[in-house]
């Protein structure tokens, strides 16, 4: 049975996930792709508010397609998480959590254990699915980037794997 998180504690709960551990997470959720990573760090870099506060958030490396008549949001499923390891500044400005599909390279893995953060994966494949579990959808940053722009999402039971716990465990290599 899943264990049921949210992302309002997740710093109380992270050291006792373990890699292959299943979860419900709700709460506050944030969206970034490259494009929206690499204008973060831009802002972190020259000391400049960002659009939300790192530290002990929760990223979800995703975009959606066009919300249908009716609807929160469009069909919304993970992006390949290797496109944002150029950039470990994001766990070591506090990010809590990433969200994404795929392995992730030695840098990162050295700043979610240096960190004490978490990368889960998400079933690719199954954005509409995952789009059920998200009751609210605002854009916050960067418009111009369309689908890629900040979004604060409110999740409710989104299901996740551990793929990478805050020892470095990781789903993807044989232990």
């Amino acid at each position: 049975m899943p264990m049921r998180l949210n992302t309002s504690n997740i710093r109380e709960w992270a050291d006792n996930l373990k890699c292959r551990d299943e979860v419900l997470l709700s709460g506050v959720v944030y969206t970034a792709r490259d494009a929206a990573h690499k204008k973060i760090v831009a802002l972190i870099e020259s000391g400049k508010e960002l659009p939300f506060e790192l530290k002990d958030s929760v990223i979800y490396y995703a975009g959606p397609t066009p919300a249908k008549e009716g609807r929160i949001c469009g069909a919304f499923g993970p992006t390949t998480a290797g496109r944002m390891d150029y950039y470990p500044q994001l766990f070591d400005n506090g990010l809590a959590a990433a969200i994404g599909k795929g392995d992730r390279s030695k840098n990162i893995i050295e700043a979610l254990v240096r960190n004490k953060s978490l990368y889960f994966i998400a079933i690719g494949g199954a954005g509409a699915l995952a789009a059920k579990h998200i009751k609210s959808c605002e854009e916050i940053a960067f418009a111009e980037l369309g689908c890629e722009s900040v979004k604060r999402l409110i999740f409710d039971d989104f299901p996740l794997i551990v793929a990478i716990d805050t020892e470095g465990n990781d789903i993807f290599k044989k232990q």
